[in-house]
C-alpha cells in the first residue's frame, strides 16, 4: 500500500468512512474478498484450540462487519468496536451476528478484564499513529490501547493485529507500545519480499514472558513468538536487513578506565547499539552519546 493509498493520511476515521465510503466498501466484492483473506489468516495466527468449542473474541475497528462475519463462520461469538458511526450502521443493516460498539481505540477499551478468549484487528491499528488534533498523542493513546487490550484478554490469550505500517520507523513505534504494556510476541510479515502481496500482522501474547518484537519474514509463527534477551528487543527487520541508526566516525575501542571490549556487553558498542533500540522504542528521556559512552566506572570510596 503506497502513501497516496492510505486513508489515514487523509482524514481522522470517523469523517473518512462516512455513508458514502461505508456504503462503497462493504459493496466492494474486491474488499469483501481481502478482508475475508485477511481475517482467516489471522484466525491462523490466533492459534485457538481445536477443542470444537466456540470462543468469545473482540474485533478491533470492525467497520461494517466483514471481517466479524469470518469469524462468525469459524464458529465464533465476538464483539466488535469501531469509531465510525456510518461503518456500524451498515453492520447493523446487514444483520451481523457480533455485538457492536462504538468507541476510539485510542481512549482504551471498555471492557472487564479477562473477558475475552482472543483479539484480531484488519487494518485499523496504525490509524493510531497519527494525531487527528492538536491535543491527540499518538504514543499515549498507544499505550491506552495496548494496556487496556492486554487487561481485557484471558491469560495465555493472543492477539492478531493486522496492519499497514508507514514504514520501519512506524512498526517500531507499533512494536514498542505492546512490549511496554506487557506482551509477548512480534511482527509477522507474509511475504516480505513482495511489494503488493506482503503483510504485516502483529501477533501478541499475554502472558508469554516478553518476547523479541522482530519482524519474521513469512509463515515462520514461532520464531516471532519466541522470548529474547532485553538487548535483542525491538530489532526491526526488513528483506534480512537490520536497520538502525547510521553513525559516523570511528568506534573507539574501549578507553582510559575500561577493560571490555567494545562489543562485549557493557562495552561502548553494546551500549549505543542498545539506547538507539531503547530511542526506537519512544524512550526519550536517556542520556546523549558522547565519549565517556560505555566507559567503566572507577570505584568512589
Amino acid at each position: 500500500m503506497g502513501r497516496g493509498d492510505r486513508p489515514e493520511l487523509v482524514s481522522p476515521p470517523d469523517i473518512y468512512y462516512g455513508e458514502v465510503e461505508a456504503s462503497k466498501y462493504t459493496a466492494n466484492s474486491r474488499m469483501i474478498a481481502i478482508q475475508t483473506a485477511l481475517t482467516a489468516r489471522a484466525l491462523e495466527l490466533l492459534a485457538l484450540p481445536t477443542d470444537g468449542r466456540p470462543r468469545l473474541l473482540l474485533d478491533l475497528g470492525c467497520g461494517s462487519g466483514l471481517s466479524g462475519d469470518a469469524l462468525t463462520e469459524a464458529g465464533h461469538h465476538w464483539v466488535g468496536s469501531d469509531i465510525a458511526p456510518a461503518m456500524l450502521d451498515v453492520a447493523r443493516a446487514r444483520g451481523v451476528e457480533g455485538d457492536l460498539l462504538r468507541g476510539d481505540l485510542g481512549d482504551g477499551l471498555p471492557f472487564r478484564p479477562g473477558t475475552f478468549d482472543g483479539a484480531v484487528s484488519i487494518s485499523a491499528v496504525q490509524w493510531l499513529c497519527h494525531a487527528d488534533s492538536s491535543a491527540a498523542d499518538p504514543r499515549k493513546r498507544l499505550r491506552r490501547f495496548f494496556e487496556s487490550l492486554y487487561a481485557c484478554l484471558t491469560r495465555g490469550a493472543r492477539a492478531v493485529l493486522q496492519i499497514y505500517p508507514d514504514g520501519p520507523d512506524q512498526a517500531a513505534l507499533l512494536v514498542g507500545a505492546a512490549m511496554r504494556a506487557g506482551f509477548g510476541g512480534g511482527l509477522v510479515v507474509d511475504y516480505p519480499h513482495s511489494t503488493r502481496a506482503k503483510k504485516h500482522y502483529l501477533v501478541l501474547m499475554v502472558g508469554g514472558g516478553g518476547g523479541a518484537g522482530a519482524y519474521v519474514e513469512g509463515d515462520r509463527v514461532p520464531n516471532a513468538l519466541d522470548g529474547g534477551s532485553d538487548e535483542e528487543e525491538a530489532a526491526v527487520r526488513v528483506a534480512g536487513r537490520a536497520r538502525g541508526r547510521k553513525r559516523g566516525g570511528k568506534e573507539r575501542a574501549g578507553g582510559l578506565g575500561s577493560a571490555r571490549h567494545p562489543d562485549a556487553k557493557g562495552g561502548r558498542s553494546w551500549v549505543l547499539a542498545k539506547k538507539d533500540r531503547m530511542r526506537a522504542r519512544g524512550y526519550d528521556d536517556l542520556p546523549g552519546d558522547s565519549k565517556y559512552s560505555g566507559r567503566k566506572r572507577r570505584a568512589r570510596f
